[in-house]
Protein backbone atom coordinates (compact mmCIF):
# COMPACT_ATOMS: atom_id res chain seq x y z
CA UNK A 1 0.00 0.00 0.00
CA UNK A 2 1.64 3.25 -1.11
CA UNK A 3 1.87 6.49 0.79
CA UNK A 4 -0.98 8.26 -1.04
CA UNK A 5 -3.40 5.40 -0.36
CA UNK A 6 -2.55 5.46 3.35
CA UNK A 7 -3.02 9.23 3.36
CA UNK A 8 -6.44 8.95 1.67
CA UNK A 9 -7.64 6.28 4.10
CA UNK A 10 -6.34 8.29 7.06
CA UNK A 11 -8.10 11.43 5.85
CA UNK A 12 -11.36 9.51 5.39
CA UNK A 13 -11.12 8.14 8.91
CA UNK A 14 -10.38 11.61 10.29
CA UNK A 15 -13.43 13.13 8.59
CA UNK A 16 -15.72 10.32 9.84
CA UNK A 17 -14.44 10.64 13.40
CA UNK A 18 -14.75 14.42 13.20
CA UNK A 19 -18.35 14.18 12.03
CA UNK A 20 -19.40 11.87 14.82
CA UNK A 21 -17.50 13.96 17.36
CA UNK A 22 -19.41 17.06 16.29
CA UNK A 23 -22.67 15.14 16.55
CA UNK A 24 -21.94 13.91 20.09
CA UNK A 25 -20.86 17.38 21.15
CA UNK A 26 -24.02 19.05 19.93
CA UNK A 27 -26.31 16.15 20.72
CA UNK A 28 -30.53 20.88 30.49
CA UNK A 29 -55.19 33.67 40.65
CA UNK A 30 -57.27 35.44 42.84
CA UNK A 31 -56.49 35.27 46.52
CA UNK A 32 -59.08 34.08 49.02
CA UNK A 33 -57.93 34.93 52.54
CA UNK A 34 -59.55 33.07 55.40
CA UNK A 35 -59.14 32.79 59.13
CA UNK A 36 -56.77 30.17 60.48
CA UNK A 37 -57.91 29.80 64.05
CA UNK A 38 -58.63 26.08 64.09
CA UNK A 39 -56.07 23.43 65.01
CA UNK A 40 -54.74 21.34 62.14
CA UNK A 41 -52.13 18.70 62.92
CA UNK A 42 -50.59 16.82 60.01
CA UNK A 43 -47.96 14.26 60.90
CA UNK A 44 -44.89 13.90 58.69
CA UNK A 45 -42.97 10.74 59.45
CA UNK A 46 -39.22 11.20 59.18
CA UNK A 47 -37.89 8.80 56.56
CA UNK A 48 -34.54 8.89 58.35
CA UNK A 49 -35.94 8.15 61.81
CA UNK A 50 -33.49 6.33 64.02
CA UNK A 51 -30.47 7.46 62.01
CA UNK A 52 -27.64 9.21 63.78
CA UNK A 53 -27.90 12.99 63.45
CA UNK A 54 -24.97 15.36 63.15
CA UNK A 55 -27.09 18.12 64.68
CA UNK A 56 -28.14 18.69 68.25
CA UNK A 57 -31.33 16.61 67.92
CA UNK A 58 -32.49 13.50 66.15
CA UNK A 59 -36.25 13.99 65.65
CA UNK A 60 -38.54 11.02 65.50
CA UNK A 61 -41.27 12.98 63.73
CA UNK A 62 -42.30 16.47 62.87
CA UNK A 63 -45.82 17.85 62.79
CA UNK A 64 -47.16 20.89 60.97
CA UNK A 65 -49.70 22.82 63.03
CA UNK A 66 -51.82 25.86 62.38
CA UNK A 67 -51.76 28.59 64.97
CA UNK A 68 -52.83 32.19 65.05
CA UNK A 69 -50.62 34.01 62.53
CA UNK A 70 -51.29 37.45 63.97
CA UNK A 71 -47.65 37.97 64.92
CA UNK A 72 -46.68 37.66 61.24
CA UNK A 73 -49.65 39.67 60.01
CA UNK A 74 -50.54 37.06 57.41
CA UNK A 75 -53.68 35.29 56.35
CA UNK A 76 -54.13 31.57 55.97
CA UNK A 77 -56.46 29.21 54.17
CA UNK A 78 -57.31 25.59 54.73
CA UNK A 79 -57.50 24.95 50.96
CA UNK A 80 -54.88 25.04 48.22
CA UNK A 81 -54.73 28.38 46.40
CA UNK A 82 -52.43 30.07 43.91
CA UNK A 83 -50.80 33.49 44.00
CA UNK A 84 -49.08 35.43 41.21
CA UNK A 85 -46.12 37.78 41.15
CA UNK A 86 -45.31 39.48 37.86
CA UNK A 87 -42.46 41.68 36.67
CA UNK A 88 -41.60 42.98 33.22
CA UNK A 89 -39.69 39.73 32.52
CA UNK A 90 -41.41 36.91 34.42
CA UNK A 91 -44.82 35.76 35.61
CA UNK A 92 -44.52 33.39 38.58
CA UNK A 93 -47.40 31.39 40.05
CA UNK A 94 -47.11 30.06 43.61
CA UNK A 95 -49.16 27.59 45.61
CA UNK A 96 -49.67 27.79 49.36
CA UNK A 97 -49.00 24.04 49.47
CA UNK A 98 -45.44 24.09 50.72
CA UNK A 99 -44.97 27.65 49.47
CA UNK A 100 -43.76 26.28 46.13
CA UNK A 101 -43.75 27.50 42.53
CA UNK A 102 -46.04 25.80 39.99
CA UNK A 103 -45.38 28.03 36.98
CA UNK A 104 -42.49 30.28 35.98
CA UNK A 105 -43.00 31.92 32.60
CA UNK A 106 -40.49 34.05 30.70
CA UNK A 107 -42.62 36.76 29.11
CA UNK A 108 -40.12 37.88 26.45
CA UNK A 109 -39.34 34.37 25.13
CA UNK A 110 -41.92 32.25 23.36
CA UNK A 111 -42.42 28.56 22.69
CA UNK A 112 -45.16 27.78 20.13
CA UNK A 113 -46.65 31.21 20.70
CA UNK A 114 -46.70 30.95 24.51
CA UNK A 115 -44.16 32.21 27.07
CA UNK A 116 -41.41 29.71 27.80
CA UNK A 117 -42.20 27.65 30.92
CA UNK A 118 -39.30 27.24 33.34
CA UNK A 119 -41.28 25.23 35.92
CA UNK A 120 -42.52 22.34 33.81
CA UNK A 121 -43.32 18.83 34.98
CA UNK A 122 -44.51 19.94 38.42
CA UNK A 123 -46.79 17.62 40.39
CA UNK A 124 -47.80 17.00 43.99
CA UNK A 125 -44.64 15.93 45.75
CA UNK A 126 -42.32 17.49 43.17
CA UNK A 127 -42.96 21.17 42.57
CA UNK A 128 -40.42 23.84 41.74
CA UNK A 129 -38.35 25.13 44.69
CA UNK A 130 -40.00 22.73 47.11
CA UNK A 131 -38.51 21.39 50.34
CA UNK A 132 -37.76 17.85 51.46
CA UNK A 133 -37.14 17.10 55.13
CA UNK A 134 -33.69 15.55 55.24
CA UNK A 135 -31.77 14.39 52.19
CA UNK A 136 -32.87 13.79 48.59
CA UNK A 137 -35.04 10.84 49.66
CA UNK A 138 -36.72 12.77 52.47
CA UNK A 139 -40.39 13.65 52.93
CA UNK A 140 -41.78 16.52 50.85
CA UNK A 141 -43.27 19.46 52.74
CA UNK A 142 -46.76 19.52 51.24
CA UNK A 143 -48.90 21.26 53.86
CA UNK A 144 -50.96 24.43 53.46
CA UNK A 145 -48.89 27.47 54.43
CA UNK A 146 -50.05 30.88 55.58
CA UNK A 147 -49.30 33.62 53.04
CA UNK A 148 -48.13 37.20 53.37
CA UNK A 149 -47.78 39.59 50.45
CA UNK A 150 -44.90 41.85 51.37
CA UNK A 151 -44.98 43.95 48.20
CA UNK A 152 -45.87 43.64 44.51
CA UNK A 153 -42.68 41.64 43.97
CA UNK A 154 -42.24 39.90 47.34
CA UNK A 155 -44.24 37.13 48.97
CA UNK A 156 -43.80 34.99 52.07
CA UNK A 157 -45.11 31.59 53.17
CA UNK A 158 -44.89 30.20 56.71
CA UNK A 159 -46.10 27.30 58.82
CA UNK A 160 -45.67 26.49 62.54
CA UNK A 161 -44.18 23.03 63.14
CA UNK A 162 -43.64 20.70 66.11
CA UNK A 163 -40.60 18.47 66.40
CA UNK A 164 -41.13 15.30 68.46
CA UNK A 165 -37.87 13.95 69.83
CA UNK A 166 -36.96 10.40 70.72
CA UNK A 167 -37.31 11.11 74.46
CA UNK A 168 -40.92 12.24 74.01
CA UNK A 169 -40.23 15.96 74.39
CA UNK A 170 -41.29 18.52 71.83
CA UNK A 171 -39.84 21.64 70.24
CA UNK A 172 -41.63 24.20 68.12
CA UNK A 173 -40.46 26.24 65.16
CA UNK A 174 -41.89 28.19 62.26
CA UNK A 175 -40.78 27.30 58.72
CA UNK A 176 -40.68 30.38 56.47
CA UNK A 177 -40.06 30.75 52.71
CA UNK A 178 -39.76 34.30 51.40
CA UNK A 179 -39.33 35.16 47.70
CA UNK A 180 -38.11 38.49 46.31
CA UNK A 181 -38.11 39.46 42.63
CA UNK A 182 -36.72 42.56 40.95
CA UNK A 183 -37.93 44.16 37.68
CA UNK A 184 -35.43 43.83 34.85
CA UNK A 185 -33.72 40.73 36.28
CA UNK A 186 -34.07 36.99 35.83
CA UNK A 187 -32.51 36.34 39.23
CA UNK A 188 -34.65 36.08 42.37
CA UNK A 189 -33.91 35.61 46.07
CA UNK A 190 -35.34 32.89 48.31
CA UNK A 191 -34.87 33.02 52.08
CA UNK A 192 -35.58 29.87 54.08
CA UNK A 193 -35.90 30.43 57.83
CA UNK A 194 -36.24 27.97 60.72
CA UNK A 195 -37.38 30.02 63.73
CA UNK A 196 -37.65 27.80 66.81
CA UNK A 197 -38.24 28.10 70.54
CA UNK A 198 -35.57 27.47 73.16
CA UNK A 199 -36.30 23.75 73.09
CA UNK A 200 -35.12 23.54 69.48
CA UNK A 201 -31.38 23.01 69.62
CA UNK A 202 -30.95 22.06 65.98
CA UNK A 203 -32.68 20.36 63.07
CA UNK A 204 -31.48 17.24 61.31
CA UNK A 205 -32.98 14.21 59.60
CA UNK A 206 -30.15 11.77 59.26
CA UNK A 207 -27.23 13.77 57.89
CA UNK A 208 -29.19 16.71 56.42
CA UNK A 209 -31.67 19.35 57.58
CA UNK A 210 -33.50 19.79 54.29
CA UNK A 211 -33.15 19.52 50.54
CA UNK A 212 -34.26 22.29 48.20
CA UNK A 213 -35.36 21.14 44.75
CA UNK A 214 -35.26 23.34 41.68
CA UNK A 215 -37.72 22.94 38.80
CA UNK A 216 -38.22 19.35 37.58
CA UNK A 217 -38.23 20.47 33.96
CA UNK A 218 -37.62 23.77 32.20
CA UNK A 219 -37.58 25.36 28.78
CA UNK A 220 -39.39 24.24 25.63
CA UNK A 221 -40.35 20.57 25.49
CA UNK A 222 -37.96 18.48 23.44
CA UNK A 223 -37.74 14.93 22.19
CA UNK A 224 -34.61 13.33 23.66
CA UNK A 225 -34.43 10.77 20.85
CA UNK A 226 -35.13 13.05 17.87
CA UNK A 227 -33.67 16.45 18.74
CA UNK A 228 -29.94 15.78 19.00
CA UNK A 229 -29.12 19.50 19.03
CA UNK A 230 -31.00 20.20 22.27
CA UNK A 231 -29.66 18.85 25.55
CA UNK A 232 -29.57 19.16 29.33
CA UNK A 233 -26.16 19.52 30.97
CA UNK A 234 -25.09 19.89 34.59
CA UNK A 235 -22.38 22.22 35.86
CA UNK A 236 -20.95 23.78 38.99
CA UNK A 237 -18.24 26.34 39.63
CA UNK A 238 -15.39 24.93 41.73
CA UNK A 239 -12.42 27.10 42.70
CA UNK A 240 -13.27 29.53 39.93
CA UNK A 241 -13.47 26.88 37.19
CA UNK A 242 -16.58 25.47 35.56
CA UNK A 243 -16.91 21.71 35.99
CA UNK A 244 -19.33 19.57 34.03
CA UNK A 245 -21.04 16.51 35.46
CA UNK A 246 -22.25 13.67 33.24
CA UNK A 247 -25.57 12.16 34.28
CA UNK A 248 -27.05 9.36 32.20
CA UNK A 249 -30.72 9.57 31.36
CA UNK A 250 -32.88 8.12 34.12
CA UNK A 251 -30.15 8.39 36.74
CA UNK A 252 -28.87 10.78 39.42
CA UNK A 253 -25.43 11.77 40.65
CA UNK A 254 -24.44 13.39 43.95
CA UNK A 255 -21.54 15.86 44.26
CA UNK A 256 -20.09 17.07 47.57
CA UNK A 257 -17.68 19.67 46.16
CA UNK A 258 -17.60 23.12 47.78
CA UNK A 259 -19.05 24.80 44.72
CA UNK A 260 -19.85 28.48 44.26
CA UNK A 261 -22.91 27.76 42.15
CA UNK A 262 -24.59 24.75 40.56
CA UNK A 263 -26.65 24.70 37.39
CA UNK A 264 -28.63 22.70 34.91
CA UNK A 265 -28.61 24.08 31.39
CA UNK A 266 -30.26 23.55 28.06
CA UNK A 267 -29.12 24.99 24.78
CA UNK A 268 -30.84 28.34 25.32
CA UNK A 269 -32.09 28.44 28.94
CA UNK A 270 -30.65 27.64 32.36
CA UNK A 271 -31.33 27.46 36.09
CA UNK A 272 -28.41 28.46 38.31
CA UNK A 273 -28.47 28.05 42.11
CA UNK A 274 -26.23 30.43 44.08
CA UNK A 275 -26.20 29.71 47.84
CA UNK A 276 -24.97 32.56 50.00
CA UNK A 277 -23.08 30.10 52.20
CA UNK A 278 -21.60 26.68 51.55
CA UNK A 279 -24.09 23.80 51.69
CA UNK A 280 -23.53 20.08 52.03
CA UNK A 281 -23.81 19.19 48.35
CA UNK A 282 -25.91 18.89 45.26
CA UNK A 283 -27.53 15.99 43.47
CA UNK A 284 -28.10 16.19 39.72
CA UNK A 285 -31.15 14.20 38.64
CA UNK A 286 -32.00 13.15 35.10
CA UNK A 287 -34.83 10.83 36.12
CA UNK A 288 -37.92 10.22 34.01
CA UNK A 289 -41.24 11.72 35.08
CA UNK A 290 -44.42 9.66 35.43
CA UNK A 291 -45.51 10.65 31.89
CA UNK A 292 -42.23 9.33 30.41
CA UNK A 293 -40.68 12.74 29.72
CA UNK A 294 -37.18 13.53 30.94
CA UNK A 295 -36.77 15.67 34.05
CA UNK A 296 -33.54 17.59 34.67
CA UNK A 297 -33.39 18.78 38.25
CA UNK A 298 -31.05 20.17 40.88
CA UNK A 299 -31.47 18.93 44.45
CA UNK A 300 -29.52 21.09 46.89
CA UNK A 301 -28.78 19.38 50.22
CA UNK A 302 -28.37 21.53 53.34
CA UNK A 303 -26.25 20.29 56.22
CA UNK A 304 -27.85 19.86 59.70
CA UNK A 305 -28.92 23.12 61.32
CA UNK A 306 -27.53 23.96 64.73
CA UNK A 307 -29.28 26.23 67.23
CA UNK A 308 -32.88 27.39 67.40
CA UNK A 309 -32.83 29.92 64.55
CA UNK A 310 -31.32 29.81 61.06
CA UNK A 311 -31.85 31.74 57.82
CA UNK A 312 -30.42 30.63 54.50
CA UNK A 313 -30.26 32.95 51.52
CA UNK A 314 -30.51 31.36 48.10
CA UNK A 315 -30.41 33.14 44.78
CA UNK A 316 -31.61 31.53 41.59
CA UNK A 317 -31.08 32.67 38.03
CA UNK A 318 -33.96 31.31 35.92
CA UNK A 319 -33.80 32.58 32.37
CA UNK A 320 -31.99 32.81 29.03
CA UNK A 321 -28.46 31.48 28.73
CA UNK A 322 -26.96 34.69 27.38
CA UNK A 323 -23.84 36.58 28.36
CA UNK A 324 -25.78 39.85 28.41
CA UNK A 325 -28.03 38.69 31.25
CA UNK A 326 -25.59 36.46 33.12
CA UNK A 327 -22.58 38.79 33.13
CA UNK A 328 -24.39 41.54 35.07
CA UNK A 329 -23.79 39.53 38.28
CA UNK A 330 -20.05 40.02 37.94
CA UNK A 331 -20.31 43.73 38.79
CA UNK A 332 -21.98 44.84 42.03
CA UNK A 333 -23.40 48.00 40.51
CA UNK A 334 -25.08 46.18 37.62
CA UNK A 335 -27.66 44.22 39.64
CA UNK A 336 -30.10 44.89 42.47
CA UNK A 337 -28.78 42.00 44.58
CA UNK A 338 -25.29 43.54 44.81
CA UNK A 339 -23.64 40.38 43.55
CA UNK A 340 -20.10 40.60 42.23
CA UNK A 341 -17.79 38.09 40.59
CA UNK A 342 -20.55 35.46 40.54
CA UNK A 343 -19.15 34.19 37.21
CA UNK A 344 -22.42 32.55 36.24
CA UNK A 345 -21.73 33.79 32.70
CA UNK A 346 -19.38 30.78 32.54
CA UNK A 347 -22.64 29.01 31.64
CA UNK A 348 -22.57 30.53 28.15
CA UNK A 349 -21.45 28.00 25.53
CA UNK A 350 -18.21 29.14 23.92
CA UNK A 351 -15.40 27.88 21.72
CA UNK A 352 -12.90 27.75 24.58
CA UNK A 353 -9.59 29.20 23.46
CA UNK A 354 -11.35 30.35 20.28
CA UNK A 355 -13.84 32.45 22.28
CA UNK A 356 -12.18 35.79 21.31
CA UNK A 357 -12.48 34.86 17.62
CA UNK A 358 -16.11 33.91 18.17
CA UNK A 359 -16.77 37.28 19.85
CA UNK A 360 -15.26 39.07 16.86
CA UNK A 361 -17.46 37.11 14.44
CA UNK A 362 -20.49 37.84 16.60
CA UNK A 363 -19.68 41.56 16.48
CA UNK A 364 -19.61 41.55 12.68
CA UNK A 365 -22.82 39.54 12.46
CA UNK A 366 -24.63 41.93 14.80
CA UNK A 367 -23.33 44.83 12.71
CA UNK A 368 -24.85 43.23 9.59
CA UNK A 369 -28.12 42.74 11.48
CA UNK A 370 -28.26 46.47 12.19
CA UNK A 371 -27.93 47.11 8.46
CA UNK A 372 -30.47 44.45 7.44
CA UNK A 373 -32.66 43.33 10.40
CA UNK A 374 -32.90 39.69 9.35
CA UNK A 375 -30.62 37.11 10.98
CA UNK A 376 -30.70 34.87 7.90
CA UNK A 377 -29.42 37.72 5.76
CA UNK A 378 -26.83 38.47 8.44
CA UNK A 379 -25.58 34.87 8.20
CA UNK A 380 -25.25 35.18 4.43
CA UNK A 381 -23.38 38.50 4.66
CA UNK A 382 -21.08 37.04 7.33
CA UNK A 383 -20.39 34.02 5.13
CA UNK A 384 -19.51 36.29 2.18
CA UNK A 385 -17.12 38.25 4.41
CA UNK A 386 -15.44 35.05 5.64
CA UNK A 387 -14.98 33.67 2.11
CA UNK A 388 -13.39 36.96 1.03
CA UNK A 389 -11.02 36.90 4.01
CA UNK A 390 -9.87 33.32 3.45
CA UNK A 391 -9.82 33.49 -0.37
CA UNK A 392 -6.01 33.91 -0.45
CA UNK A 393 -5.65 30.72 1.60
CA UNK A 394 -8.08 28.86 -0.64
CA UNK A 395 -6.22 30.05 -3.71
CA UNK A 396 -2.86 29.01 -2.28
CA UNK A 397 -4.18 25.56 -1.40
CA UNK A 398 -5.57 25.09 -4.91
CA UNK A 399 -2.31 26.22 -6.49
CA UNK A 400 -0.48 23.65 -4.40
CA UNK A 401 -2.90 20.96 -5.56
CA UNK A 402 -2.38 21.85 -9.19
CA UNK A 403 1.36 21.91 -8.69
CA UNK A 404 1.15 18.44 -7.23
CA UNK A 405 -0.64 17.32 -10.41
CA UNK A 406 2.25 18.67 -12.50
CA UNK A 407 4.82 16.75 -10.47
CA UNK A 408 2.74 13.59 -10.03
CA UNK A 409 4.31 11.67 -12.98
CA UNK A 410 7.87 12.33 -11.77
CA UNK A 411 6.98 11.45 -8.19
CA UNK A 412 5.36 8.22 -9.33
CA UNK A 413 8.48 7.39 -11.35
CA UNK A 414 10.69 7.83 -8.26
CA UNK A 415 8.34 5.74 -6.13
CA UNK A 416 8.36 2.89 -8.68
CA UNK A 417 12.13 3.01 -9.04
CA UNK A 418 12.94 2.86 -5.29
CA UNK A 419 9.92 0.92 -4.04
CA UNK A 420 12.10 -1.68 -2.33
CA UNK A 421 14.41 0.87 -0.69
CA UNK A 422 12.43 3.24 1.59
CA UNK A 423 15.48 5.17 2.75
CA UNK A 424 16.64 5.86 -0.80
CA UNK A 425 13.06 6.67 -1.79
CA UNK A 426 12.79 9.37 0.87
CA UNK A 427 16.20 10.80 -0.11
CA UNK A 428 15.26 11.02 -3.79
CA UNK A 429 11.84 12.54 -3.06
CA UNK A 430 13.44 15.15 -0.78
CA UNK A 431 15.97 15.93 -3.50
CA UNK A 432 13.17 16.26 -6.06
CA UNK A 433 11.14 18.58 -3.78
CA UNK A 434 14.19 20.81 -3.30
CA UNK A 435 15.04 21.01 -7.00
CA UNK A 436 11.45 21.65 -8.08
CA UNK A 437 10.62 24.04 -5.24
CA UNK A 438 7.57 21.96 -4.34
CA UNK A 439 6.46 21.54 -0.70
CA UNK A 440 4.00 18.63 -0.26
CA UNK A 441 2.57 20.32 2.85
CA UNK A 442 1.81 23.58 1.07
CA UNK A 443 -1.71 22.42 0.24
CA UNK A 444 -2.48 21.32 3.80
CA UNK A 445 -1.26 24.33 5.77
CA UNK A 446 -3.84 26.81 4.36
CA UNK A 447 -6.58 24.35 5.27
CA UNK A 448 -5.24 23.93 8.80
CA UNK A 449 -5.14 27.70 9.25
CA UNK A 450 -8.86 27.81 8.37
CA UNK A 451 -9.85 25.25 11.02
CA UNK A 452 -10.03 27.70 13.98
CA UNK A 453 -12.33 29.93 11.95
CA UNK A 454 -14.50 26.98 10.92
CA UNK A 455 -14.89 25.75 14.53
CA UNK A 456 -15.65 29.24 15.85
CA UNK A 457 -18.27 29.78 13.15
CA UNK A 458 -19.78 26.37 13.88
CA UNK A 459 -20.20 27.09 17.60
CA UNK A 460 -21.54 30.57 16.93
CA UNK A 461 -24.21 29.54 14.44
CA UNK A 462 -25.22 26.49 16.46
CA UNK A 463 -25.62 28.25 19.83
CA UNK A 464 -26.31 31.93 19.17
CA UNK A 465 -29.34 32.82 21.31
CA UNK A 466 -30.65 35.50 18.95
CA UNK A 467 -31.34 32.85 16.30
CA UNK A 468 -34.00 31.36 18.57
CA UNK A 469 -37.37 32.18 17.02
CA UNK A 470 -35.71 34.34 14.32
CA UNK A 471 -37.47 34.02 10.97
CA UNK A 472 -35.54 33.98 7.69
CA UNK A 473 -38.10 33.04 5.03
CA UNK A 474 -41.78 32.78 6.06
CA UNK A 475 -43.27 29.37 5.43
CA UNK A 476 -39.89 27.70 5.01
CA UNK A 477 -37.47 28.82 7.75
CA UNK A 478 -39.54 30.42 10.52
CA UNK A 479 -36.92 29.66 13.20
CA UNK A 480 -33.16 29.62 12.56
CA UNK A 481 -32.55 27.65 15.77
CA UNK A 482 -34.55 24.68 14.43
CA UNK A 483 -34.46 22.66 11.24
CA UNK A 484 -36.42 24.02 8.28
CA UNK A 485 -39.64 22.23 7.39
CA UNK A 486 -41.87 22.20 4.32
CA UNK A 487 -43.99 19.15 5.15
CA UNK A 488 -44.91 17.06 8.17
CA UNK A 489 -45.07 13.30 7.60
CA UNK A 490 -47.80 11.24 9.30
CA UNK A 491 -45.02 8.89 10.42
CA UNK A 492 -41.47 9.11 11.74
CA UNK A 493 -38.41 7.92 9.81
CA UNK A 494 -35.23 6.61 11.50
CA UNK A 495 -32.54 9.33 11.82
CA UNK A 496 -34.81 11.85 10.05
CA UNK A 497 -37.96 12.22 12.13
CA UNK A 498 -41.30 13.37 10.75
CA UNK A 499 -40.27 16.53 8.86
CA UNK A 500 -39.35 17.01 5.21
CA UNK A 501 -36.43 19.45 5.20
CA UNK A 502 -35.01 21.13 2.10
CA UNK A 503 -31.83 22.72 3.46
CA UNK A 504 -30.05 19.39 4.14
CA UNK A 505 -30.80 18.31 0.55
CA UNK A 506 -29.40 21.57 -0.86
CA UNK A 507 -26.37 21.17 1.42
CA UNK A 508 -25.64 17.66 0.14
CA UNK A 509 -26.02 18.73 -3.51
CA UNK A 510 -23.64 21.65 -2.96
CA UNK A 511 -21.16 19.33 -1.24
CA UNK A 512 -21.27 16.84 -4.11
CA UNK A 513 -20.73 19.59 -6.68
CA UNK A 514 -17.85 21.00 -4.67
CA UNK A 515 -16.22 17.56 -4.50
CA UNK A 516 -16.63 17.13 -8.24
CA UNK A 517 -14.99 20.46 -8.99
CA UNK A 518 -12.07 19.96 -6.60
CA UNK A 519 -11.27 16.30 -7.34
CA UNK A 520 -7.75 15.43 -8.47
CA UNK A 521 -6.47 12.58 -10.67
CA UNK A 522 -5.67 9.43 -8.71
CA UNK A 523 -4.24 6.01 -9.29
CA UNK A 524 -6.64 3.13 -9.77
CA UNK A 525 -5.98 1.74 -6.30
CA UNK A 526 -7.12 5.08 -4.83
CA UNK A 527 -10.42 5.29 -6.68
CA UNK A 528 -12.51 3.56 -4.00
CA UNK A 529 -11.18 5.82 -1.25
CA UNK A 530 -11.68 9.00 -3.24
CA UNK A 531 -15.17 7.97 -4.37
CA UNK A 532 -16.14 7.43 -0.75
CA UNK A 533 -14.80 10.88 0.15
CA UNK A 534 -16.64 12.43 -2.80
CA UNK A 535 -19.99 10.65 -2.56
CA UNK A 536 -20.09 8.78 0.74
CA UNK A 537 -19.16 11.54 3.18
CA UNK A 538 -21.83 14.02 1.99
CA UNK A 539 -24.43 11.30 2.49
CA UNK A 540 -23.10 10.55 5.97
CA UNK A 541 -23.29 14.25 6.84
CA UNK A 542 -26.82 14.38 5.40
CA UNK A 543 -28.04 12.01 8.09
CA UNK A 544 -25.87 13.53 10.82
CA UNK A 545 -27.07 17.07 10.19
CA UNK A 546 -30.58 16.49 8.86
CA UNK A 547 -32.12 17.97 12.03
CA UNK A 548 -29.40 20.59 12.55
CA UNK A 549 -30.47 24.20 13.23
CA UNK A 550 -31.37 26.00 10.02
CA UNK A 551 -28.91 28.81 10.82
CA UNK A 552 -26.02 26.37 10.89
CA UNK A 553 -27.04 24.62 7.67
CA UNK A 554 -27.64 27.95 5.97
CA UNK A 555 -24.05 28.94 6.75
CA UNK A 556 -22.61 25.63 5.53
CA UNK A 557 -24.70 25.54 2.36
CA UNK A 558 -24.03 29.12 1.32
CA UNK A 559 -20.35 28.67 2.19
CA UNK A 560 -20.26 25.66 -0.16
CA UNK A 561 -21.89 27.67 -2.94
CA UNK A 562 -19.42 30.53 -2.54
CA UNK A 563 -16.45 28.16 -2.29
CA UNK A 564 -17.66 26.38 -5.41
CA UNK A 565 -17.71 29.68 -7.30
CA UNK A 566 -14.27 30.58 -6.00
CA UNK A 567 -12.93 27.19 -7.07
CA UNK A 568 -14.25 27.61 -10.60
CA UNK A 569 -12.45 30.96 -10.83
CA UNK A 570 -9.23 29.48 -9.44
CA UNK A 571 -9.41 26.52 -11.83
CA UNK A 572 -9.70 28.87 -14.79
CA UNK A 573 -6.72 30.86 -13.52
CA UNK A 574 -4.71 27.66 -13.18
CA UNK A 575 -5.83 26.48 -16.63
CA UNK A 576 -4.49 29.67 -18.21
CA UNK A 577 -1.11 29.11 -16.53
CA UNK A 578 -0.92 25.39 -17.28
CA UNK A 579 2.25 24.28 -19.11
CA UNK A 580 1.76 22.74 -22.51
CA UNK A 581 1.11 19.01 -22.38
CA UNK A 582 -0.53 19.03 -18.95
CA UNK A 583 -4.26 18.56 -18.65
CA UNK A 584 -6.30 19.42 -15.65
CA UNK A 585 -8.62 16.78 -14.37
CA UNK A 586 -11.84 16.59 -16.27
CA UNK A 587 -14.49 18.38 -14.24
Amino acid sequence: MDRNTVLAIGLSTLVIIGGFTLQSKLFPTAEKPQSASRADAVKIEDTAAGAQSSGAIDPVSIEAVSASPSSLEAEASDTAETFVIETDLVRVTFTNKGGDIVSYKLKEHLDKGEPVEMAGGTADGNRAFSLLLGSVNGTAVDQIFSVKRISDTEIGFFRPMIVKKADGSEARFTLVKQYRFVPGEYLFELKITVDGDRELQGLAFGDAAYTLRASPRFGPDWDVKQDKYEYRKYFHLLNGKKKSVTVNQGQSKAVADKFTWAAVAGKYFTIVAIPENFIQGVSYSSAFAADGTANSQLLLVHQPIEGSRNTDVWRFYVGPRTDKQLAKYNVVGNNAFKLGDANINEMVESSGILAPLEMLLKWFMELFYKLVPNWGVSIILMTILMRIVIFPLTKKSSEATHKMQEHAPKMQEIQDKYRGNPQKLNEELAKFYKESGYNPLSGCLPLLIQFPLIFAMYNLFNNYFEFRGAMFIPGWIPDLSRGDSVMLFPFSLPFLGDNLRILPIIYVVSQLLFGKVTQTPTANQQNSSMKFMMYGMPLVFFFLFYNAPAGLLLYWTFSNVLTLGQQVIINRMMESRKPAGLELVKK
